[in-house]
């Protein structure tokens, strides 16, 4: 299975590309930040962000897509942008017809390091262990859209393997 993930931001939007199999070792694809200027306009911004997404979605072909779930921030302005990037690629993934999966920070954190409170330091250093990587992922956008990656082939394919069973089991059976 591979998989998107993004860490959906308008100055740092993090992308990156894993393969592998729940209960499995995943690999590493592909991974990157696109970047924005942040004295350009919105439109211009999240025009730059669907261009990168694009072509991590055109080259890659993932299969679905994992994007971080916005939460309440401090910062209203922040919390706008990053939900404003989140859109755009799960709009770009809906147009081709891939599945998307939203994860919180904390859903990631816990698939990849075991605990939902792990800092930036531990997700760094859990992926970079996970993908058997010889330097860790820079910046953390980087990193971070790594683990939400990992976390859907570790939890969003074991989830959608267990619907499917259960639909195959109770077709044709009333309740």
């Amino acid at each position: 299975m591979r998989i998107l993930g993004v860490d959906p931001g308008l100055t740092r939007c993090g992308v990156g590309v894993v393969e592998g199999l729940p209960g499995r070792p995943c690999r590493l694809v592909a991974v990157g930040v696109i970047r924005t200027p942040p004295e350009d306009d919105i439109p211009d911004r999240l025009l730059a962000v669907e261009a990168g997404i694009t072509e991590y979605l055109d080259r890659y072909r993932p299969e679905a897509v994992a994007v971080e779930r916005v939460f309440s921030q401090h910062n209203v302005a922040s919390v706008i942008g990053t939900a404003q990037a989140a859109a755009v690629a799960i709009l770009g993934a809906a147009r081709r017809g891939i599945p998307v999966h939203t994860y919180t920070p904390s859903e990631a954190k816990a698939a990849v390091t075991g605990s939902g409170t792990a800092d930036k330091r531990q997700m760094t250093t859990m992926v970079t262990r996970l993908l058997r990587l010889a330097e860790p992922p820079k910046p953390a956008d980087a990193a971070d859209a790594l683990a939400l990656a990992i976390c859907h082939v570790w939890r969003g394919g074991t989830k959608a393997r267990l619907l499917a069973a259960g639909r195959r089991t109770t077709k044709g059976v009333r309740t």
